[in-house]
């Protein structure tokens, strides 16, 4: 069961599942005085800053 998720916490990274609360993370820590966005938010966020530097991608 262990084996198990170690798995599942190691795929979910890959994936990113953990992304948006690190980030909610930093923003407390290092900007006290921003707005938290929301998850959709987030990830909308991401996302269209991927589309805008393709760089970082193979496809």
């Amino acid at each position: 069961m262990r084996a198990v998720r170690g798995f599942l916490w190691w795929f979910n990274s890959i994936l990113g599942g953990n992304d948006y609360a690190r980030y909610v993370q930093h923003l407390r820590r290092n900007h006290p005085d921003q707005e938290v966005p929301s998850e959709a938010e987030y990830w909308r966020q991401r996302h269209a800053a991927a589309d805008r530097n393709p760089g970082t991608r193979c496809c």
